[in-house]
């Protein structure tokens, strides 16, 4: 069984080399794209592609608007020549365990066509989390921080549609692959990765101004604290290169001040029915 991974980034530089690190070495491959970053993301992939030249294919494809975002995803699927395929976003970092787990269920349930995982939903910095209603993404009678993460490349006609933010994965016939036959979905139960999502993941604010507000993801919240021993992915206790930035910062007095205030309106707003479907 050939496991390959897409990841596709643009201004990750805070956490891509955690994210990339944790899932190599359980993957055959991966492709790794960048779509015109202008912080220290492409370096830190040169390093990557230094460190794993024989399990990297690095590119560049320049900028993307979010038609063209789609179309560069349905190339890397295309590209990926393997069994199974996992989307490896820049800011999502794996447990090995969960990693193990994912090519052990893999290799056991050879008619499965998707896994679901679920991860934290970092809010705040590092140490602070979403609770679970926060999740908008539902996958069968399961609703909170999940997506597929993993996937059958051999669905009939696999291949993405619809723009950015609202891109999924659908079958020959044009059904969601989260909308395929049940039985042939696995659900993972623990959460397998911690998910940057929420914070920022460049260091570079000019580029995070160009960004207009209705797509910044930064989210004035108070979170669940993880509790004092909780076990962080092991790629955040190894050495890293110079560039890549210092994971273990709190959140700022400015950012405490307003999440005080927008967060029961968005614990209010979480009361309201909404559904998202995720891939």
């Amino acid at each position: 069984m050939k496991l390959w991974a897409n990841t596709l980034v643009k201004n990750e530089e805070l956490y891509v080399w955690f994210a990339v690190t944790s899932v190599i070495d359980y993957v055959d491959k991966a492709l790794l794209w960048d779509t015109g970053s202008s912080d220290n993301t492409f370096e830190i992939l040169k390093l990557l592609k230094n460190r794993y030249p024989d399990k990297i294919v690095l590119e560049q494809v320049g900028e993307v608007d979010i038609n063209d975002f789609t179309k560069i995803r349905q190339q890397m699927l295309e590209q990926t020549k393997s069994d199974w395929m996992i989307i490896a976003d820049g800011d999502e970092v794996w447990w090995k365990d969960d990693l193990e787990l994912l090519r052990t269920v893999i290799t056991r349930n050879q008619n499965a066509e998707t896994i679901v995982s679920r991860n934290y939903t970092l809010v705040g910095d590092i140490f602070h989390y979403q609770e679970e209603n926060a999740g908008m993404y539902k996958i069968d009678s399961f609703k909170g921080h999940l997506n597929i993460r993993a996937m059958n490349r051999n669905i009939p006609g696999l291949h993405l549609e619809r723009p950015h933010g609202t891109q999924g994965f659908f079958d020959e016939n044009g059904v969601l692959i989260q909308d395929r036959d049940k039985g042939k979905r696995i659900h993972v139960e623990e959460p397998a990765y911690l998910h940057f999502t929420n914070l920022p993941r460049s260091g570079n604010r000019k580029d995070d101004l160009k960004v207009p507000k209705r797509e910044q993801k930064l989210k004035y919240e108070i979170g669940n604290s993880f509790p004092l021993d909780f076990y962080y992915p092991e790629v955040f206790f190894v050495h890293r290169p110079e560039i890549v930035p210092c994971p273990w910062i709190n959140m700022s007095e400015e950012f405490i001040s307003k999440a005080k205030i927008q967060t029961p309106l968005r614990k209010l707003k979480r009361r309201m029915p909404y559904d998202k479907v995720g891939y």
